[in-house]
């Protein structure tokens, strides 16, 4: 939270994306197409995603009643019977999360191959830039459902426990075949991040850098801090947010923009608050606060509260 008070105090006169991101209507030019289809394939399920996450209620009651009354058959068997299909649903979150990995990084070669640079990218390949703005999106969307639902880790951790002893007694479980043991690792530490697929895209930017060593890292970055910029700019350019047709636009290009920061704070040596940051941090700050409160208290807090930020 420091470095948010300091980046408010200083000034930072760096030369913003001037251009508009049509968010809303881009559409693939051909030699987008081929990247643009295999990422439409798992952007598509994206919104049942989140329906299924917003619905989710957990077996708590069922738990608890389990818990309470140990010796009794009839309730074991009923809390497991209500998990085991919720163990189904984290599964497919996961897996999801897997699948947009994938997605992000084939964007991100395609957005910062040479020999354009991150703004001719973002201008000339709009659909693409579009996309990957939907993944960062969806994924601060899903985190917040996720950090309002502490049944997730409750039910998911009461069904590995009653996984174990079921093995210790020898009794036949069903469902394991679905969440094998090696799965169910994996699940456990996504599930025990407080901002699971915003730590799965931020580990998957790191290893694309990581993996592309012929590729300088600024490709990379200032692809990240151009798209801040032009999310800035637009938000704050009247003449550029008049052109917005769907109220919920605005509230995309926030969440947007706050993906962004957090990616390249992750993924560059010093980090987004920096003085040699190429993201104007304190216009991005003033641009959430000129918000309706209630509408962005979970965008700042994600900046003020990311493990990552505080160097």
């Amino acid at each position: 939270m420091g470095n948010l008070i300091k980046v408010l105090t200083r000034d930072i006169d760096h030369n913003a994306a001037h251009f508009f991101l049509d968010f809303e209507n881009a559409q693939p030019t051909e030699s987008e197409k081929e990247i643009y289809n295999q990422v439409n394939v798992v952007l598509k399920d994206a919104e049942g995603i989140l329906e299924d996450l917003q619905s989710y209620r957990g077996a708590g009651h069922e738990i608890r009643e389990a818990i309470q009354h140990p010796a009794d058959e009839k309730l074991q068997e009923k809390a497991w019977g209500a998990v085991v299909p919720l163990v189904g649903k984290l599964k497919k979150f996961y897996e999801f999360s897997q699948r947009l990995e994938a997605a992000l990084r084939g964007l991100l070669g395609a957005l910062t191959s040479t020999p354009y640079s991150p703004t001719q990218h973002l201008e000339r390949e709009q659909a693409l830039a579009k996309q990957f703005a939907e993944i960062l999106h969806f994924t601060l969307r899903f985190d917040e459902l996720k950090m309002t639902n502490p049944a997730i880790q409750n039910d998911f951790s009461y069904y590995r426990r009653t996984l174990s002893r079921m093995r210790i007694n020898n009794v036949p479980a069903e469902g394991e075949n679905e969440v094998n043991n090696e799965l169910a690792n994996r699940m456990s530490l996504f599930y025990a991040e407080a901002t699971p697929m915003l730590k799965t895209l931020s580990d998957a930017t790191t290893k694309f850098v990581s993996e592309n060593k012929n590729l300088p890292i600024e490709n990379t970055t200032d692809c990240l801090s151009t798209m801040a910029s032009v999310c800035r700019v637009m938000l704050e350019t009247p003449e550029y947010r008049s052109r917005f047709t769907n109220e919920e636009t605005v509230s995309f290009c926030l969440r947007v923009m706050v993906g962004v920061i957090i990616l390249y704070d992750h993924v560059h040596p010093v980090g987004a608050f920096a003085k040699t940051s190429k993201i104007d941090m304190k216009g991005c700050i003033k641009v959430l606060k000129d918000q309706p409160p209630n509408s962005v208290e979970g965008l700042l807090n994600a900046l003020r509260y990311w493990p990552f930020l505080d160097k």
